[in-house]
């Protein structure tokens, strides 16, 4: 093996896609490929027992999809980078993945020296996404924000904003954690200042985007 080479998995459930990958994946030199697994359970097994520089990892798979076996994978800790490479350009698929931990997210109709070229940058620590995606960065920005502005209300704050996400009135509210109307409408006035919303519907739509995206 070359120095400073670096050692793959590939995980595709199309057979004739993944032989098409490792046979690219091979036109560079300082890429090994240690593995190849067709599904997401053969796939967390082999990157347990070699550990890999790199999991290349299909997005819909039958039985575990990418996303679960992205999970699955850094549940475990494993120092592997994993970058998605797929079909699905869909900005809801991206921001997913992207939030459970990817590295990158690359199209699978990309030039294959770009490709080859992105996947070095995710090796030396760069985060990866084809061209047209970019775009979606500033989704993931937004994200962001509203996580951090989330970290700062109370714990009856957070309660106040999932009975209202539901589309709860103040009454309801009030009766489903036994506290007064007058107690809700203060933490209401209070969360709605921390979100920097300007009424509870934004709010709540807000909390309902955010937890769509990240879940």
């Amino acid at each position: 093996m070359l120095e400073n080479s670096y050692t793959i998995l590939v995980v595709d459930d199309h057979p004739l896609m993944r032989k098409g990958i490792v046979q690219l994946l091979s036109l560079e030199e300082k890429f090994n490929v240690i593995g190849e697994a067709s599904d997401g359970v053969e796939a967390i097994t082999l990157a347990k027992q070699h550990e890999p520089d790199l999991v290349l990892l299909d997005l819909n798979m039958k039985g575990m999809s990418g996303l679960d076996t992205l999970k699955a994978l850094r549940a475990e800790e494993l120092s592997s980078r994993v970058v998605i490479l797929t079909v699905s350009d869909n900005k809801q698929d991206v921001i997913r993945l992207i939030n459970a931990g990817a590295d990158g997210y690359l199209l699978k109709d990309s030039e294959p020296d770009l490709l080859l070229a992105q996947l070095q940058d995710v090796l030396s620590g760069q985060q990866a996404l084809s061209e047209s995606l970019l775009g979606y960065l500033d989704c993931l920005h937004e994200d962001n924000n509203f996580a951090e502005k989330l970290a700062k209300l109370t714990k009856r704050e957070n309660q106040i904003l999932l009975e209202i996400s539901k589309g709860y009135s103040n009454k309801h509210v009030a009766s489903n954690l036994h506290i007064s109307e007058g107690t809700v409408k203060v933490h209401v006035k209070s969360l709605l200042k921390k979100l920097e919303a300007s009424s509870r519907v934004e709010a709540a739509v807000m909390y309902l985007e955010f937890n769509k995206t990240s879940a």
